[in-house]
């Protein structure tokens, strides 16, 4: 009996590690992350630079335009500081913003993830165009997801890249994306949400999200999480494989992947687009890989869910929780950032949006 009953905690503990998030969440403070006044904030990335000070890039469009496809059109990088990686974090300048129609990034960049290899920060995120005028408070009545803008801008996603030998700019942008659509693929109507991991060596993998375009030749398809690999930071991006690793059929819709790594592995959360793998629509998921291209779910894959404890005594179910992007120091996790919008769920329902933290125990 003493030795099922050591066998059964031992798996417990065994089962309980493989979940480095969800077990370990602490309390969001209140005043942390990053709101900005008359802009719609959403999707973070923190690194912590040489001045001992951390470095958040986070996506804001104006809020006389909906959230939602707002994005698609009018968002622009910022970046903001803290001395604490929880925050508050301070405006300090625009990193990528419009640069003029004929630029593939040129009038919406958005869902930046930055990275760092030897003396250069890396600033991967999604960039689009559009070649008509701009959507202003006197014609914002006629914008929206069927609007020429939003067709225009939502065919044109793409991935790119930008560097800076400081984390404070200026930024050197690229005149092509790194990562184009394929004919025939799933990823034939646009790529982004680019989640990079640079290995000791410098090559790099990345994950993405594609859409193909459906049948019609018009709409596009449900969401599918693909993989690319190249040499280096600025070499050539190769997709691997012509299946997704994630997707309806296999596994299930996710969506905002993010990578890091430690001396076990790959490790990925992501949101749950369905609740298909963790049972719970829009919860967060893990999953974990030896070679960042074939991955497996986590026995105990539910990361977080839209339920959050605040340091003020109350817990709030979010009215959208989404980009999830882990701080690792030291080799370890130990905080998570969110995206999140308040309201009952559904993008129409939210009247504010800020990027949070959720401080890790361990």
């Amino acid at each position: 009996m003493k030795y099922v009953i050591l066998l059964i905690l031992g798996c417990i503990m065994s089962s309980s590690a493989q979940n480095p998030i969800f077990d370990n969440l602490g309390e969001a403070p209140v005043d942390g992350g990053l709101q900005m006044a008359d802009y719609w904030v959403w999707g973070s990335s923190v690194i912590k630079g040489e001045d001992g000070n951390y470095h958040m890039y986070a996506s804001r469009w104006p809020k006389f335009l909906p959230f939602h496809p707002g994005w698609m059109i009018a968002s622009e990088i910022v970046h903001a500081t803290s001395k604490t990686p929880q925050g508050p974090y301070q405006f300090q300048d625009v990193a990528l913003g419009a640069r003029g129609a004929q630029y593939w990034d040129g009038r919406s960049c958005h869902n930046p993830k930055i990275v760092k290899y030897k003396d250069t920060y890396i600033l991967y995120y999604m960039g689009s165009t559009h070649p008509f005028e701009e959507v202003t408070k006197q014609n914002v009545a006629a914008f929206d997801l069927q609007s020429k803008w939003c067709i225009a801008g939502r065919w044109g996603k793409r991935i790119g890249i930008a560097t800076s030998k400081s984390p404070n700019g200026p930024w050197k942008r690229l005149d092509n994306p790194i990562l184009d659509v394929k004919p025939n693929s799933y990823y034939s109507f646009l790529t982004s949400n680019p989640s990079p991991l640079i290995k000791e060596d410098g090559s790099v993998v990345l994950l993405f999200k594609g859409r193909s375009y459906k049948e019609d030749g018009i709409s596009n398809s449900d969401m599918s999480i693909g993989v690319a690999t190249a040499p280096s930071y600025d070499g050539k991006y190769t997709v691997v494989g012509d299946k997704p690793l994630f997707s309806i059929d296999k596994f299930g819709e996710i969506e905002d992947p993010h990578l890091w790594s430690d001396k076990k592995g790959y490790h990925m959360v992501a949101k749950d687009q369905r609740g298909a793998i963790t049972g719970g629509h829009g919860d967060g998921l893990l999953a974990h890989s030896k070679d960042g291209i074939n991955w497996v779910i986590d026995k105990n894959p539910k990361a977080y869910t839209k339920t959050v404890k605040w340091n003020n005594g109350k817990t709030i179910v979010q009215g959208q929780l989404e980009r999830p992007f882990v701080l690792v120091e030291n080799g370890k996790p130990t905080h998570i950032f969110f995206a999140t919008m308040d309201g009952s769920g559904g993008f129409g329902n939210g009247t504010k949006t800020w990027n949070m933290v959720i401080p890790l125990k361990k």
